[in-house]
């Protein structure tokens, strides 16, 4: 019985550590026992907690800790601008050569490369989702909204059936959507989602589902352009992936289709409530981001 009790007690404080409700999704034939108890070792050793999907869309098989909870998106949001920005394109609503111009009052701080450029400067729509994919451009992402609207970015996410995946205001201030007025979602700040959701619209992308085999395809290779590498991809060399990241003072987040050897792995993974503010590539989050991304790609192999 001692034995028994104590066995019972170490299973609930790594369920503690990784702060997780009891009904995770584990389907990972012939792997599922295996895959858990790695992810659980590595994830009781973080500071903070992690939310996690992941998925083999060769084999189906999937796994998650957490897959469903609200998650601040960070940057990884900009993946429903995009989404949002190609369909509009794609129904004669918006061209990609239209004109958006940079002012000193549009920059704002954090990543990308436009708030040190020269005020009057003209880009064209498909510049500036450009930057806000490859260096997450803060300023870009901004300037692509003004066109687009946060509420229609969230339209998009509940035509697609993605109703927890929302864009709630612009980078900084201002554009706020009815969905960010909402005093419950008010705290995750530029976007929420759940690591589910996100990974679904990955797969989506990946399928060809998203406005049309083509378009899916331009919008996965404008991903697989990230010049961001230091969480998921940071340890994975030779192999192809579509990838977005987001950081903020105490999360990092990653979204990526991995395209390995054992089959097309889809997964958004968020490591937030972090003790310390270290914005350096060793920072805790992105040291786990590629630990666990590594883990869950054998773990979900064919």
């Amino acid at each position: 019985m001692k034995r028994s009790f104590a066995f019972i007690s170490a299973l609930l404080l790594i369920a503690s550590a990784a702060d997780v409700t009891p009904s995770q999704t584990i389907s990972a034939p012939g792997t599922a026992n295996s895959l858990d108890a790695r992810i659980r070792a590595e994830v009781a050793q973080f500071k903070g907690k992690i939310s996690l999907f992941a998925k083999n869309l060769d084999t189906g098989a999937s796994y998650s800790l957490g897959g469903d909870n609200r998650v601040r998106t960070a940057s990884t949001i900009k993946v429903a601008i995009m989404v949002e920005a190609f369909a509009r394109v794609a129904e004669g609503k918006a061209k990609w050569t239209d004109e958006v111009v940079l002012t000193n009052a549009k920059k704002v701080t954090g990543s990308g490369v436009l708030q040190d450029l020269s005020a009057g400067l003209k880009l064209t729509l498909r510049d500036a989702v450009t930057l806000m994919m490859t260096v997450s451009d803060n300023t870009a992402t901004n300037l692509v909204l003004d066109v687009l609207t946060t509420d229609a970015v969230n339209a998009r996410m509940d035509a697609l059936g993605l109703r927890q995946t929302r864009s709630l205001r612009k980078v900084g201030s201002g554009g706020t959507s009815r969905a960010g007025e909402d005093p419950a979602l008010k705290p995750f700040g530029l976007g929420v989602t759940t690591p589910h959701e996100m990974a679904t619209l990955l797969e989506k992308l990946e399928r060809g589902q998203i406005v049309s085999a083509a378009v899916s395809k331009e919008m996965i290779d404008l991903m697989k352009r990230e010049q961001h590498r230091d969480g998921i991809g940071r340890a994975i060399v030779d192999t192809e992936m579509a990838t977005k990241a987001g950081a903020l003072d105490r999360l990092r987040s990653d979204v990526g289709i991995i395209y390995g050897k054992q089959g097309r792995v889809v997964m958004a993974i968020t490591c937030d409530d972090m003790p310390e503010i270290i914005w350096s590539a060793e920072n805790p989050g992105y040291l786990m981001l590629s630990r666990v991304s590594r883990i869950l790609i054998d773990g979900l192999g064919k």
